[in-house]
């Protein structure tokens, strides 16, 4: 089945590719979401072990699909072959710190508000939040597919597919995650599912225009590729750990985050 998914995708256009690689994880976000309609009440531990699963994989996606072929793909030796990557990546960490500054947003515990002061609803805040960190999810994946399409060495159709079905698997619990904390505060079942996969509806568009930027200016491919890994830890480092650290589960927490990056990083090294 990958086969064939991975056969036909070879055969598009590289931007339509990463849009149907995209739709895709916007997709397990709606199923994730879709939870809401079946459970009344979010157990802490459930949400912990799915937010330390995200981590893993977003931490393993990092460096098995985006620095590795970064720093593979670039030219040099030594210090001058990792130059792209570790601009690439710092860069990317700053854009996210500042949207994450600017950018008015609510965490997943509702403890307080971040960003510019706003007078929007808790509701639109915490979509926010979630919507900003699938930005780099969608880059990467977009980037990855561009990548592909240009024949850099180090960036394949194998991998690219991984890459999204990592961050679909990821998504899953993402959408549980908003939907169902929205839910508990009174919002409706329907409208806290379609707020959850909301969130995800920048992860087509953001995947479009990275694969488009990197065959447009393909020189740019290694710190792109850098760029959405740095952004991708940061959300880990700045969101998804600390969430997973508020309350008893921390041990289901962290072998969530073992299992996620065992799974992202087996997917890309055997389809890779």
């Amino acid at each position: 089945m990958l086969d064939q998914v991975v056969n036909y995708l070879e055969g598009i256009d590289p931007i339509l590719a990463a849009l149907y690689a995209t739709l895709f994880t916007w997709f397990l976000t709606g199923l994730g979401a879709s939870l809401v309609f079946f459970f009344k009440t979010m157990n802490r531990a459930v949400l912990d072990g799915m937010l330390g699963f995200t981590g893993g994989v977003m931490v393993a996606a990092s460096f098995w699909s985006l620095l590795a072929p970064a720093i593979e793909m670039s030219a040099g030796e030594g210090f001058t072959k990792v130059m792209p990557a570790a601009i690439g990546f710092f860069l990317g960490a700053l854009f996210l710190f500042g949207l994450d500054k600017v950018l008015p947003h609510i965490h997943i515990n509702f403890k307080e508000a971040e960003g510019i002061k706003t007078p929007w609803h808790k509701t639109t805040l915490l979509v926010l939040a979630i919507t900003l960190h699938n930005i780099p999810e969608g880059l990467a994946v977009g980037v990855l597919f561009g990548g592909v399409a240009a024949g850099f060495d180090g960036a394949t159709i194998g991998g690219a597919v991984a890459l999204a079905i990592g961050i679909g698997l990821q998504n899953f619990p993402e959408g549980f995650a908003v939907a169902m904390p929205l839910r508990r505060q009174g919002v409706s079942r329907f409208k806290s599912f379609w707020y959850g996969q909301l969130s995800a509806i920048v992860e087509p568009m953001a995947g479009v225009l990275g694969a488009w930027a990197v065959l447009s200016f393909q020189p740019i491919l290694p710190y792109a590729l850098a760029f959405a890994a740095g952004a991708m830890i940061f959300v880990v480092i700045e969101e998804v750990v600390p969430e997973t650290q508020q309350d008893k589960y921390t041990d289901i927490a962290t072998m969530g985050f073992i299992a996620g990056f065992i799974i992202m990083m087996s997917m890309d090294v055997a389809l890779g």
